[in-house]
């Protein structure tokens, strides 16, 4: 696809829609819920996952669909953790046998997992600038109400 990327409807309903082109009457309306956390994710990538699905969740921003989208996130932020621990363990700059000095591997994993993890964050709404292109709705619920998921508790 060329060009810029599409604009949520929701954003364009609030900003008055000011390229006045039509709206996507057929355009997918996923059932707001909490994706379930992934298991194979590092457990730094898991606690990123506990800190963000419920919140995005409260904000209106994320179903079961975006799923992969936030495992993805998630999986870069473990592995960027993962990588600047490492370097703090090692030196950047490295000596080769034959005597030349080279970046650490280290720093190529934490700069392209924090690429990746830019990506996903303006994709997800969670970069300072992208908040402002995210329509949120009010949380219903105070936040020591969390303790039960009511949704899955059928009586």
């Amino acid at each position: 696809m060329r060009g810029r990327k599409p604009v949520p409807t929701p954003l364009r309903l609030v900003t008055g829609n000011p390229g006045k082109r039509p709206f996507n009457q057929l355009e997918p309306k996923p059932r707001l819920a909490v994706p379930t956390c992934p298991a194979h994710l590092s457990p730094s990538a898991k606690s990123e996952w506990k800190r963000l699905a419920r919140t995005l969740h409260d904000l209106g921003v994320i179903s079961e669909l975006d799923r992969a989208a936030l495992a993805a996130y998630c999986q870069s932020y473990g592995r960027w953790v993962e990588a600047e621990r490492k370097l703090k363990e090692t030196p950047v700059l490295l000596k080769t046998p034959a005597g030349y000095v080279q970046p650490s591997p280290w720093l190529g994993i934490a700069n392209k997992n924090l690429e990746m993890m830019h990506k996903f964050m303006s994709e997800l709404g969670l970069s300072p600038v992208s908040h402002t292109r995210v329509t949120a709705r009010p949380p219903t619920r105070k936040p020591w109400e969390f303790e039960v998921d009511d949704e899955f508790f059928d009586e």
